[in-house]
């Protein structure tokens, strides 16, 4: 039975991992204590990470597609591509979640990976491409941090 989900989860923290041969990475136990041990995984849209949302912000994706504005056919195609991808993913006793293999090959996870708190939900990268991408995001970083006076 799944634990009861919580809004006090707050997926924060950059973890370095290594997924094992069958494709097994391990959470963060922060991540999952007291939290939801079910998840949902999805290839981000720009394919460089797999997104990884627990059961509330799953289930909310449909009415922020529906409240998008964008016209009725769009609208239907961006739940069907986000729900086709989609795929659903459970922690077992020692933290780990099984992550498909298509996935995998699609995002290019294998061997070194990180995970990357998103608040609502958690990323996992590959970790070259993390590196790449953290170092290019850190300027624009820098600015909305100055600007919010961070």
């Amino acid at each position: 039975m799944p634990k009861s989900t919580s809004n006090s989860i707050t997926y924060a923290g950059t973890f370095e991992r290594s997924m094992d041969a069958k494709n097994r990475v391990t959470i963060p136990a922060a991540w999952l204590s007291g939290g939801p041990d079910e998840f949902h995984a999805i290839p981000g849209p720009s394919g460089d990470c797999l997104i990884v949302m627990p059961p509330e912000e799953f289930d909310s994706i449909e009415s922020r597609i529906e409240q998008s504005g964008e016209p009725a056919p769009k609208r239907r195609m961006a739940i069907r591509q986000f729900y086709g991808q989609a795929r659903a993913v459970s922690a077992d006793s020692n933290g780990r979640i099984l992550l498909p293999e298509e996935q995998c090959d699609s995002v290019k996870l294998k061997g070194d990976v990180v995970l990357v708190g998103g608040r609502s939900r958690f990323e996992i990268w590959n970790a070259k491409r993390w590196d790449d991408v953290s170092a290019e995001e850190s300027a624009s970083y820098r600015q909305v941090a100055e600007l919010i006076g961070l």
